[in-house]
C-alpha cells in the first residue's frame, strides 16, 4: 500500500492532499489548502515578490513535516499560472526544492486543465458527458471538454487575482470596474467558443476551485467548510448572481462576514465572481456542477498512475 502526496502552488493558494491505497483505489489522509497569494502582482510586474515567495516556501517547510510525520513515499508538485508569468520563477522553485524536498514542475495551462479533468470526471458516470471542466484560479482558467479524456483543453488568462488587480481596486469595487472585469471575461469566453465550438456540447459543466467553491458555500451559507455539503452542489445560475450582487456591494470590512468566505479570500472574491458570473451568461448556463475534486486530486490519480505503471 503506497501513501502518495499531491502539492499544488497556484497564484492564490498552496494545497497539499495525501492518500494511501492501490492505484486509484485510495483513502485520503491529509487534505490542506493556505492562501499565499504567490501571484500578488505579478500581472503588472512579471515578477514574483520576494515577500509572496517567502510566505509559499514557508506554508511548503510546513506541509513537508506532514509529509514525512504520514511517511509519504512519493511526492509530486507543480506550479501554474503565477510561475509561468514570472520572470523570476527559478527563485521559487530553488527555496521551495529547499523547503519541500521536491521541486516544483512548471506545468502548462494545458497540462493543468487535463490534471483538473481527471481530477473533476473521475467519479462521474461517463454517460452524463460530455464534460466541460472549468478551473476558476487565480491567474488562469482552465477549460476543458470531453467525456472519458480531454478532446480540447484552453487555458485563459483570467482569474480573481488577475481581474482584482486590473480592475478592482476601490473598496467597495466601482460599478465601472465591475463592468470592465466582466468584459473582459466575456470577451475571452467569446473567443472560448469561437475557437472550441465542443463547449456548447456538454452536457455537464462542472465547476472547480476556489471562487465556485467559495460561492456555493456563501450560497449555502457555511458557518464551517463541509466538503460533502459542497461536493456535487448543483450551483444555479440565479444563486451565482446574487451571491455576486450582494458580496460586490459590500466594503471589504462588510464581506469578510459572510458565512462561507474566507477572510483571505475575501479581497480578489468578487474578481472571481465576475469570471463566474460572465461564464453562465455568456454559455447561457442554468446551473453547473460543483466538484471538490479538481487538479490537486488529478495530480494524485495521475502519480498513482505513474507508480503503478
Amino acid at each position: 500500500m503506497s501513501i502518495l502526496a499531491a502539492v499544488d502552488c497556484g497564484t492564490n493558494s498552496v494545497r497539499l492532499l495525501v492518500s494511501e491505497g492501490h492505484g486509484r483505489a485510495r483513502r485520503v489522509l491529509e487534505r490542506r489548502m493556505t492562501i499565499t497569494r504567490l501571484g500578488r502582482d505579478v500581472d503588472a510586474t512579471g515578477r514574483l515578490a520576494p515577500a509572496a515567495i517567502d510566505r509559499t516556501v514557508e506554508v511548503l517547510g510546513e506541509y513537508r513535516t506532514v509529509l514525512e510525520a504520514l511517511g509519504a513515499t512519493e511526492v509530486r508538485a507543480t506550479a501554474t499560472s503565477a510561475a509561468r508569468d514570472a520572470a523570476n520563477a527559478e527563485d521559487l522553485f530553488t527555496r521551495a526544492e529547499a523547503a519541500l524536498g521536491v521541486r516544483p514542475e512548471l506545468i502548462s495551462g494545458e497540462e493543468e486543465g487535463r490534471l483538473a479533468f481527471l481530477g473533476a470526471t473521475a467519479e462521474l458516470d461517463p454517460a452524463d458527458g460530455p464534460f466541460l471542466v472549468v478551473d476558476i484560479g487565480g491567474g488562469s482558467t482552465e477549460c476543458v471538454v470531453g467525456t472519458t479524456e480531454p478532446v480540447a483543453v484552453r487555458s485563459l488568462p483570467l482569474g480573481c487575482v488577475r481581474l482584482t488587480e486590473r480592475h478592482l481596486t476601490e473598496d467597495p469595487p466601482e460599478p465601472e470596474g465591475l463592468s470592465n472585469a466582466i468584459a473582459e471575461a466575456t470577451e475571452l469566453y467569446d473567443d472560448l467558443l469561437r475557437e472550441v465550438p465542443q463547449v456548447l456540447t456538454a452536457r455537464t459543466v462542472i465547476g472547480v476551485a476556489g471562487t465556485v467553491t467559495t460561492v456555493a458555500a456563501v450560497e449555502l451559507g457555511l458557518a464551517e467548510w463541509d466538503r460533502d455539503a459542497l461536493h456535487h452542489f448543483r450551483l444555479t445560475r440565479a444563486a451565482a448572481e446574487d451571491v455576486f450582487r450582494t458580496l460586490a456591494t459590500e466594503p471589504f470590512a462588510d464581506r469578510v462576514h459572510n458565512p462561507g468566505l474566507e477572510r483571505e479570500r475575501a479581497d480578489v472574491i468578487v474578481g472571481g465572481c465576475c469570471a463566474l458570473v460572465a461564464l453562465y451568461r455568456t454559455l447561457g448556463l442554468d446551473d453547473l456542477l460543483v466538484s471538490e475534486s479538481d487538479i490537486l486530486d488529478g495530480l494524485l490519480l495521475d502519480l498513482a498512475d505513474r507508480v503503478d505503471a
